[in-house]
């Protein structure tokens, strides 16, 4: 493995952090398909993010020398040092106010990252599954270093946010089960010949979720009753930085979210009329959900699913991308119950022979409409997140192995998913009006997550013109009130990702406001080039940049 010994570039000083960080995170090695990680899970105890903290430093130090060194001015070595230097400050903003001791959410927290791994650790060889009876009887370790983080934030009166908490622990419960644990179910595939091994530690696992439970509940749950649900202005501009790789000017923002707002209204009510004439986008949507097209099954979704990204990238390689045979290779699956109910997507291990993958969360649900999941794919799948996030694996010996997998910017990458959406309406994809409904509800849903999110969490004054309680300041009560009146989604998605955006601070403005920096960056770079501008050529070559903060991504993307 690479040290700290010699006297690298910036790259390989970047590739050298992550060979350490796999170390001290074999949850991140899992992701990036490295077999002797998938035995293993992290300490998420004090002394393991202290532990974090220091190689952060230690990379930071060894960066500046690197800077210095001749070749370190090219154009591959100065983006990776950029990306590097701001990622690692960010992590230790967070980590410096000690936020790590506080973190309980209903999608990001290092108990769902114990549980969600084992969705993608190899399941195929007996030596796979010797590996993950390992991991799961590491998962009492895991799950008390945990324990110890939030304990010490209790004695330094850092609580959490009281409706993580009791979310939390509802989730939990369902993985226990009442009949069979969410472990058990996920380890009744494995070989016979190891059933005793994995029945013993699927029990291991399902034992330390119970007694984390039981200590959320009797123990910390109370201890945090009371406390606020919301940051405030400086713990939010800190996490805003981590999630969007800039320090955003937070008042413009939420303007921005108010503006984009009325006019997607605007056309929101052109297609409703076309579906239900008189009627609000609401209620057009509400109609949808009982009249419009639907895919009954769950089995028949995750086919149906397929088959749209499939017909996707025949349609979009060679004509406004070029795509590699490994990029193309994506699969829809399901996932499993207990965690929230917003689809997501897993980007492929650095080797390909795990592909990308999206992921369906049912809520219990069997018939699936139409218009909520056109739109949703084209994000979680091609040409949004599996598109670009695939082709960073596919260029990494160009880029660096830090760009292409554990330096990802979130707005980055949220922000061309939501560009992608946009991209397949302005291409005819969307032309039915169910379909092109659905596409301005998700973007209705991602303006008004700037609005509520900053909103609550700095409590700001609802303006003048809004159509909702002008002249108020948020509470998380409005918030859940105003994208419950402006979401078609049913109730319970809606009440899991208010409690995500108060448990994941600045996170979900990034859709948005990435969004914005990506059509910024494509205008500049048409104008720039006036009638020779190739579109095929300008996707390629910003999806083949690596992972890029909002501080650097316009200017980049205005120069390819």
């Amino acid at each position: 493995m690479s040290n700290f010994t010699s006297s690298p570039l910036p790259r390989e000083v970047a590739d050298t952090y992550v060979d350490h960080l796999i170390e001290l995170d074999p949850i991140m090695g899992t992701y990036l398909g490295l077999a002797q990680c998938n035995a293993l899970l992290p300490d998420f105890s004090p002394a393991g993010t202290r532990a974090l903290a220091d190689l952060a430093r230690a990379t930071l130090d060894r960066l500046t020398e690197a800077e210095a060194r001749p070749g370190a001015d090219s154009e591959a070595e100065r983006r990776c040092a950029r990306l590097l230097r701001e990622r690692l400050n960010a992590e230790l903003a967070v980590h410096e106010a000690s936020e790590g001791l506080r973190v309980v959410s209903n999608i990001h927290s290092p108990l769902h990252v114990v549980r969600e791994v084992f969705t993608v650790t190899p399941a195929e060889t007996t030596e796979d599954w010797t590996a993950i009876a390992a991991r799961l009887r590491a998962v009492p370790a895991a799950l008390e270093s945990y324990r110890a983080s939030l304990a010490e934030g209790i004695d330094r009166k850092l609580p959490a946010g009281p409706l993580q908490v009791t979310t939390v622990i509802g989730q939990m419960a369902e993985w226990i089960g009442t009949h069979s644990s969410w472990f058990a179910d996920f380890t009744a595939g494995g070989p016979e010949e190891l059933r005793g091994e994995l029945d013993a530690a699927a029990a291991t696992a399902t034992d330390a979720v119970t007694q984390l439970r039981d200590w959320l509940r009797d123990s910390y749950a109370p201890s945090v009753e009371g406390a606020p649900e919301t940051v405030g202005r400086e713990r939010y501009a800190r996490w805003s930085r981590y999630w969007n790789g800039t320090d955003l000017d937070l008042d413009e923002a939420y303007a921005y979210g108010w503006s984009e707002y009325h006019r997607i209204h605007g056309e929101m009510k052109t297609e409703a009329a076309k579906i239900l004439p008189g009627a609000t986008p609401w209620e057009a949507l509400s109609h949808l959900d009982k009249h419009g097209t639907h895919i009954e099954g769950v089995e028949e979704v995750r086919s149906w699913l397929q088959a749209l990204m499939d017909e996707a990238i025949e349609a979009l390689d060679g004509t406004h991308f070029e795509l590699a045979d490994r990029v193309k290779r994506v699969e829809s699956r399901i996932a499993p119950p207990g965690g929230a109910a917003a689809p997501y997507y897993l980007q492929p291990s650095e080797d390909f022979s795990r592909p990308g993958t999206t992921w369906l969360p049912t809520m219990g649900k069997t018939s699936f409409p139409v218009y909520d999941l056109v739109s949703t794919w084209y994000h979680e799948g091609v040409p949004g997140h599996h598109l670009q996030l695939a082709q960073w694996a596919h260029v990494a010996d160009t880029l660096s192995r830090y760009q292409a997998t554990v330096g990802m910017v979130s707005a980055n990458a949220e922000g061309w998913a939501l560009y992608a959406e946009r991209l397949m309406d302005e291409l005819g994809f969307l032309t039915d009006p169910e379909r092109r409904l659905g596409y301005l509800d998700a973007q209705m849903m991602r303006s008004t997550r700037i609005i509520v999110d900053i909103g609550m969490h700095l409590e700001l004054e609802i303006p003048a013109d809004s159509p909702f309680h002008p002249g108020e300041r948020w509470t998380p009560e409005l918030g859940r009130e105003f994208f419950g009146m402006h979401s078609g989604r049913p109730a319970d998605f809606v009440d899991s990702e208010l409690i995500r955006y108060l448990g994941m601070p600045g996170q979900a403005i990034g859709y948005k406001l990435g969004e914005r920096a990506w059509l910024t960056g494509r205008e500049a770079a048409r104008k720039a080039h006036g009638e020779a501008f190739d579109a095929k050529a300008w996707h390629m070559a910003a999806l083949s940049q690596g992972s890029l903060g909002l501080d650097d991504l316009v200017t980049e993307l205005s120069a390819l």
